[in-house]
């Protein structure tokens, strides 16, 4: 029988405990109540522009020129929908999405889930460790092992962030994301693309579905965009505002959080957007349409633009985003952990126990096979996210159309369909991505 709220089992501690409602949300205005309220969407956000993005944009770009901005806006109102059910089942519960896993599932189903989502996140960890190695390498000339070696140092700033309070880490994380967006905006004035196109290539086409070649691509893109951690991540960090605890105060941190994450999604669609158009722009229309790895990138933009500094600015973006995504993996490898497991250990320990899953085989792999092989990694990490993130999207549905769960905040029946019909195109999507990956190997 469903106990309290509608769960099986009662919510043992808060979400992320040592920074939970520690952030103040008065202001005045409704401006400075969203400036207040402002910053967990951007750490969201982050996980939508990462390294494991940019080999999809930049395949879709130089291959097909601007005809898949459609897929990566549609990709972007999917994450739009989904993160805001996950900022909602926070807020709305107490609970983030491992927790809620948890308290409603039995133990056994909660342990695989968990086993499933630690496997996501070390695919994603090894997107960042690739992308940050490979940056390392274009900009300093550091040979990708030893830059493989180097990420693991990230551990200390982000013990060092986590002392300092959530919001200087927070903070960093909008830097960061403002430099990539500054280095894309540099790209793209020098690219000079057909802007005619560009706004051609937001309008979906049936050519997409019909060739399937740029349905391949168009379905990477899709899985390389929604991470699965994120939906765990987003429900937890939207708890460190200390909004008030009735249902209007549930009401506005619900309406603030979701304003919050499109605002900051809104800068990842045009970073995503961006690099495909670079890639349009400069390589597909001289006719380079099998640029898809990002060395190769790197290597042809400075040639191919005239422009001094172009590939070095790439670079400079690559490794911030890199960056960026090992500071939220961080953390929602804590939540994910905690929340499952109910199992606290240090934050250091945790991090040095996910960044030596994703260290190991990269390693190996930049040892034993070099540039090639860390690029087909890369994409491997990818597929990896894309089986798993149905396990995330799911129970997420599930709970926030639940009304024991939820109360009057449960889903609208529009809402219900809505995201019920988003959960089944990814699974089905993913699922056929899989199945693509794999008979390519094989063959």
């Amino acid at each position: 029988m469903p106990g309290e709220g509608g769960w099986r089992r009662a919510r043992l501690a808060p979400s992320l405990s040592e920074v939970h409602r520690s952030v103040e949300v008065h202001g005045a205005t409704w401006f400075r109540k969203l400036l207040a309220f402002a910053g967990p969407g951007y750490l969201v956000a982050v996980g939508y522009m990462d390294p494991g993005n940019w080999a999809t944009d930049l395949a879709g770009g130089s291959r097909f020129g601007y005809a898949l901005l459609s897929v990566i806006l549609l990709s972007n109102l999917m994450a739009v929908l989904l993160q805001g059910l996950s900022s909602k089942l926070g807020i709305v519960t107490g609970r983030d999405l491992a927790q809620a896993c948890r308290d409603h599932y039995s133990p056994r189903v909660a342990f695989m889930l968990w086993v499933l989502c630690e496997i996501a996140i070390a695919a994603c960890d090894l997107a960042e460790v690739i992308g940050s190695a490979i940056a390392l390498k274009l900009l300093f000339g550091i040979p990708l092992p030893w830059g493989i070696a180097l990420t693991a140092l990230d551990v200390l700033l982000v013990l060092y962030l986590q002392n300092k309070g959530f919001r200087m880490l927070e903070a960093l994380v909008i830097a960061l994301v403002a430099v990539v967006g500054g280095c894309f905006l540099f790209e793209l004035i020098i690219s000079r693309p057909d802007m005619g196109e560009v706004a051609r290539g937001f309008v979906p086409t049936t050519e997409i579905i019909s060739n399937p070649e740029m349905l391949y691509i168009a379905i990477g893109i899709l899985g390389a965009t929604v991470m699965p951690h994120n939906l765990y991540l987003h429900s937890s960090i939207v708890q460190t505002r200390k909004y008030a605890e009735n249902a209007e105060g549930k009401r506005e941190a619900v309406r603030f959080a979701f304003a919050d994450s499109t605002i900051a999604l809104t800068f990842a669609l045009f970073i995503n957007a961006a690099i495909l158009i670079v890639a349009a722009a400069t390589f597909h229309r001289t006719g380079n349409t099998q640029v898809a790895e990002i060395q190769d990138a790197h290597q042809l933009l400075t040639p191919l633009l005239g422009v001094s500094g172009a590939s070095a600015v790439f670079a400079l973006a690559l490794l911030a985003s890199g960056q960026n995504s090992t500071l939220t993996g961080t953390l929602a490898g804590q939540i994910v952990m905690e929340g499952f497991l109910n199992l606290r250990i240090r934050p250091w320990l945790r991090r040095l126990i996910t960044r030596a899953i994703a260290i190991v085989p990269a390693a190996i792999v930049a040892i034993f096979y070099g540039e090639s092989g860390t690029a087909k990694l890369l994409v491997f990490s990818q597929v990896i996210l894309s089986f798993q993130l149905s396990f995330a999207v799911f129970p997420l549905v599930r709970f926030t159309s639940d009304r024991t769960k939820m109360g009057s905040f449960v889903n609208s029946t529009a809402l219900r369909v809505g995201a019920y019909t988003v959960a089944a195109v990814i699974a089905v999507l993913n699922v056929w991505l899989l199945f693509q990956t794999v008979r390519e190997w094989i063959t």
